[in-house]
């Protein structure tokens, strides 16, 4: 059973990634791939529902993949819409040369195709070792997590976009609201619902399992393509840098004086 469930999901998504690599070469942009990732992982989610266990924590933890997910994708093609593309697929599409659409294929889309499963996991996990049975205490309190995570995500994002759409100076700072707490609100409000997400099913056969989904997202974003990424665009604004030495990274904190 739980091959054939990773097995099939692996497909559709593979299918999926494919699609978008096709409709990226139709639109000459590959910054598409960015607002596909929520959707890719509510596909994981829709697949792991209607293929295995039918269960109130499995259509729970479906609705908030769905609320996550697209929320995420809107949020990111109306940003993306009126623009060129993303400046790091750019880059690749002058450095890879006659590779690019071979490397694009792979290192883009395939890539994410796996990472939507891998992070989408507990999805996976929950369609295979889960059941009919009501709730627990346990997994309640994992969405209370998941639900704090959300509103970090959410509230972050929307105070980010209201300062962008003030037109700030060049080298001004968002140091207010959530962002007063953390230079992060967002990338912690991701990770925390991904913890959410685990708690939620912690009570499921081989749950340890499925911590490979909330150790991925976290790794992603604490490590590789979250936070260093961003904050490394930013090493030439003195606004930033002062701004780093008093506020947290990742965990919301009272700003040092």
């Amino acid at each position: 059973m739980f091959l054939e469930q990773i097995t099939f999901t692996f497909s559709v998504i593979g299918v999926f990634v494919t699609g978008l690599f096709i409709l990226s070469l139709i639109l000459k942009r590959n910054d598409i791939a960015d607002i596909a990732w929520g959707t890719g992982i509510f596909i994981v989610a829709l697949v792991s529902y209607f293929s295995g266990a039918q269960g109130e924590l499995s259509l729970i933890l479906t609705v908030l993949a769905g609320l996550w997910g697209m929320r995420l994708t809107l949020r990111i093609y109306l940003r993306n819409r009126k623009k060129t593309e993303d400046f790091r697929y750019k880059k690749w599409r002058d450095e890879w040369g006659i590779w690019f659409y071979i490397r694009s294929y792979f290192q883009v889309y395939i890539l994410q195709g796996f990472l939507m499963v891998v992070v989408g996991y507990s999805f996976v996990h929950v369609s295979v070792f889960g059941d009919s049975s009501a709730l627990s205490f346990i997994s309640i309190g994992g969405v209370l997590v998941w639900l704090v995570g959300y509103f970090f995500e959410t509230v972050g994002d929307w105070q980010l976009d209201k300062f962008i759409a003030s037109k700030p100076a060049s080298d001004e700072i968002l140091s207010s609201g959530l962002w007063k707490y953390t230079r992060h609100p967002n990338y912690f409000g991701e990770v925390t619902m991904w913890w959410g997400l685990w708690i939620m099913i912690v009570s499921l056969p081989l749950s340890y399992v499925a911590l490979i989904s909330p150790l991925m997202i976290t790794f992603l974003i604490l490590k590789v393509s979250g936070i260093p990424m961003l904050e490394k665009s930013f090493a030439d604004n003195q606004n930033f840098q002062e701004y780093k030495k008093r506020t947290s990274a990742f965990f919301p904190l009272p700003p040092k004086t």
